[in-house]
């Protein structure tokens, strides 16, 4: 029972709850909208058109370990076909004179190339952060663009480095069938940090 003169306690109305609820729930909407819609093709943005099939001129880099037993075995166990797109993404040749080590596949707006027997990523250090993707540990490499159109990823965890850079539009698919094929044929090695 209420004190005389004190302060009188009563249950909010149903109206004054919808009014408080209703704008919660319309900004937990928008925010979930939001994010699904995030990776939705944005429909102004050009058709890719079919990926480009020609042989591709892969420009030779320091990869000291390329033509080595490693990346032999890795390269012979790849996937002629990667999962991306609807038909997945076929193996796209190389121009003569090919680097040793280097495999690409042929995909919307970029190729995805494989390049194996790199030297040890500067990036990586004691405190890297490291996404382990089918039993690979990988490093990815920063790229320093708001918006950036592919992705690269070195395994870290293996005999020999191996880089892989993606479109941004193919999803995880590529990393995650390289990392089986590697998973098959490289055994883990342990992480050599500075």
């Amino acid at each position: 029972m209420a004190q005389p003169g004190g302060p009188v306690r009563t249950r909010p109305s149903a109206a004054v709850l919808v009014a408080i609820a209703l704008p919660l729930v319309l900004a937990v909407t928008v925010a979930v909208l939001s994010l699904v819609n995030r990776n939705a093709a944005d429909p102004s943005a050009p058709d890719p058109g079919p990926p480009d099939t020609r042989p591709l001129a892969a420009a030779p880099v320091d990869a000291p370990d390329a033509s080595g037993p490693a990346c032999t075995a890795l390269l012979a166990a790849l996937p002629a076909t990667l999962p991306g797109g609807d038909a997945g993404l076929p193996t796209r040749a190389l121009a003569d004179p090919a680097p040793a080590g280097v495999r690409a596949w042929a995909a919307p707006s970029r190729p995805v190339v494989l390049r194996c027997g790199l030297p040890r990523p500067a990036e990586l250090t004691p405190t890297s952060a490291l996404v382990v993707v089918n039993g690979v540990s990988w490093l990815q490499l920063p790229d320093d663009v708001p918006d950036p159109v592919q992705s690269s990823w070195v395994a870290v965890d293996r005999g020999t480095y191996i880089a892989v850079t993606t479109p941004a539009t193919v999803g995880s698919g590529p990393l995650q069938a390289v990392s089986d094929a590697i998973t098959a044929t490289l055994p883990a090695a342990p992480i050599a940090v500075r």
